[in-house]
């Protein structure tokens, strides 16, 4: 049996390192959190190849005493706890000790500090966690930690970080983060000599919010405030119209810290429960408040999940707290009065009774000499009938193979209204047949070849909900048929199929798509195979992206939740496997332009899509859920008790 040993310090640093020090984001976290335990009022971060090789914190904070500096350096050294009590209501980000040990073991490090009012400042340098000589340096007021050449003396790590451009994202979500959490604070981000992000720490929330996540995604947000006892939630939400394909865009703080909580997400999505789009969800930046011993953060190392002592409290608040903002923006408001509300314009629009509205029946005949010098009005003309809609049925677009959406709509065009003035004839739009005549063709060359040669196995008795097509078959057997779901079958089938780049449509007006820093790191590498998916994308800056182009068979207000959604596939590790990333990839096309539930369809399409079914060539969707559903002539009869 091997002898017990202790570990020797070094060792057990490196230990350490592995749990606290992940990537160069996890040493901008204890970095900044460090900052702001020490009061600053304004943080700066510089970073360069993705904080690999340069990363800078520099605030001012209190600075830390010359005499104390070694010591901040030594594992489990910390000016936030003292007594084992204190661990019961912790109100600082940092608290364990081991950061400023973990990061010195792993890279070389210089930290400058000066305390407030003092004349000058001290240095010390630091390679492999072994500490130098402190040495009097002129400085600002407060810290400033540089970190060089991470993982140097443990290689073996190199092989796990990631591209500079997603270490740097990751930097930048931990930055933004900490400065929606603390709007009281000015953070700027320099990235390579350019700044990426500039808070103003006036305090106001929605300001940081502005700054740090964007003007779009600002403007689509509600206020949030509710109060229960020493219970407190406050921030925003976005309007359910403004929903997104993933869960990159929820942000929660408790007591000041970025948490991930399954209770928190669950009361926001229950709030929005019959208000959002299925497959939609919202965005938030939520700040919890509560007592320090009615939350324990020493949960785990990172210190991102928490556990409540009472979480159905917490739940409710939350949910009530979304529930009202949501119900107050829903409440239409009154219109207020403005000047010349009293006073209508000219309309050449008649109203309801055939009248021109408008100035000349608001106008008294006093009021009017008074306005034309004394003369009288003109007498008023013989008003024209009001005008009828014309309505007229547009042929569906067939879908031929099944390639791309079609709905049949129904126009209405309103007809001209008479006017005394003889005008030019308009040309006049032919109605369709009332009925087709004996002598008339069957069907037209190009509609013939859709219908099928043969009677087909399957009667389509009709649709229902304008979603499901229900079928009679041979065998007395009813079937239903989700339409989205098999035409996206069709979708994807297709695309799998082809080998060429899928064909893109170029907008006239580009799309910018808002990503959290962790999708946007997910996708910013893979602009060029998005190209070959129909997507067109350019860096926009601050974590958007620009479409230039979307693939063809897509609407172009599907494009962004179609990029969010992919970019949420790719978060989730949807890249590691090629042919599983191309299958998710297809798989979201093919559902974002399959027709609609609750779309009219044409009975030709419908057609099509029973043939595919009824062959046997589609089953199950794209996402695995069944195509189709059989009910039995003895499983209705048993329904309607005709048989035991």
């Amino acid at each position: 049996m091997p002898h017990i040993e202790q570990l020797s310090p070094h060792v057990a640093d490196l230990i350490a390192a592995g749990e606290v020090v992940e990537r160069p984001a996890s040493v901008a976290k204890e970095l900044l959190e460090n900052s702001l335990d020490a009061g600053a009022s304004a943080v700066t971060v510089e970073i360069q190849d993705g904080g690999m090789t340069y990363l800078r914190v520099s605030d001012d904070g209190c600075g830390i005493a010359p005499g104390e500096l070694p010591t901040a350096f030594l594992r489990h050294a910390t000016s936030k706890l003292r007594r084992a009590e204190d661990l019961a209501a912790i109100g600082t980000l940092g608290f364990r000790g081991e950061a400023l040990a973990a990061i010195s073991s792993v890279s070389r490090l210089d930290v400058f500090t000066r305390e407030r009012g003092a004349l000058s400042g001290a240095a010390l340098h630091l390679e492999g966690g072994v500490p130098g000589e402190v040495a009097e340096a002129g400085c600002p007021e407060g810290t400033s930690v540089i970190v060089r050449d991470l993982f140097y003396n443990t290689p073996a790590r190199l092989k796990f970080m990631k591209r500079d451009s997603a270490e740097a994202s990751a930097i930048s979500g931990i930055v933004t983060h900490l400065a929606l959490s603390h709007p009281g604070v000015s953070f700027k981000l320099i990235k390579d000599g350019a700044e990426a992000l500039h808070t103003p720490g006036d305090g106001a929330l929605r300001s940081a919010v502005y700054a740090a996540l964007g003007r779009e995604f600002t403007l689509s947000l509600v206020d949030v405030a509710g109060r229960d006892g020493d219970l407190a939630a406050d921030g925003f939400v976005t309007r359910p119209l403004s929903g997104r394909g993933t869960r990159g865009m929820q942000t929660f703080f408790v007591n000041g810290r970025l948490v991930k909580s399954q209770l928190l997400t669950a009361a926001l999505e229950e709030a929005y429960a019959n208000r959002i789009m299925k497959g939609r969800f919202p965005g938030c930046v939520l700040c919890v408040t509560l007592p320090f011993a009615l939350v324990d953060v020493n949960v785990h190392p990172a210190k991102t999940i928490v556990k409540f002592a009472a979480e159905k409290p917490v739940f409710d608040l939350v949910y009530h707290a979304v529930s009202d903002a949501l119900d107050r923006e829903a409440k239409p408001t009154e219109a207020s009065p403005v000047p010349g509300a009293g006073v209508s314009r000219p309309s050449a629009a008649p109203d309801e009774r055939g009248e021109r509205g408008g100035f000349y029946r608001t106008m008294t005949a006093e009021q009017f000499r008074a306005a034309h010098g004394g003369k009288s009005a003109p007498a008023r003309a013989s008003s024209p009938a009001p005008a009828q809609p014309f309505r007229t049925r547009v042929p569906a677009v067939t879908l031929g193979e099944l390639g791309g959406r079609a709905r049949v709509a129904d126009v209405v065009q309103p007809a001209a209204p008479a006017s005394p003035v003889a005008a030019a004839p308009a040309p006049e739009i032919p109605h369709p047949p009332a009925a087709v005549s004996e002598t008339a063709p069957a069907a037209e060359p190009e509609q013939a070849d859709l219908l099928p040669a043969v009677e087909p196995a399957w009667r389509i008795a009709g649709e229902v909900l304008n979603t499901y097509i229900v079928c009679e078959d041979a065998s007395n057997n009813v079937w239903l048929i989700d339409k989205h779901a098999a035409h996206e079958r069709v979708n994807f089938d297709r695309f799998k199929a082809q080998n060429e780049p899928i064909m893109s449509q170029t907008l006239l007006t580009p799309l910018v798509a808002q990503l959290s820093d962790d999708e946007y790191a997910a996708v910013a590498p893979r602009f060029d195979t998005l190209r070959r998916y129909g997507f067109v994308c350019e860096d926009f800056g601050g974590g958007a992206v620009l479409l230039r182009a979307v693939p063809a068979d897509i609407d172009e207000t599907e494009a962004v939740a179609a990029l969010e959604e992919i970019a949420g596939k790719l978060l989730r590790g949807g890249g590691a496997d090629p042919a599983g990333a191309r299958d998710a990839l297809l798989a979201t096309l093919a559902c974002k332009a399959a027709i609609k539930g609750g779309w009219k369809s044409d009975e030709r399409e419908l057609r099509a899509l029973v043939d595919r079914v009824q062959s046997g060539e589609i089953e199950y969707c794209p996402h695995g859920r069944p195509v189709k559903v059989r009910l039995t002539q003895a499983e209705l009869e048993k329904m309607f008790k005709r048989r035991v």
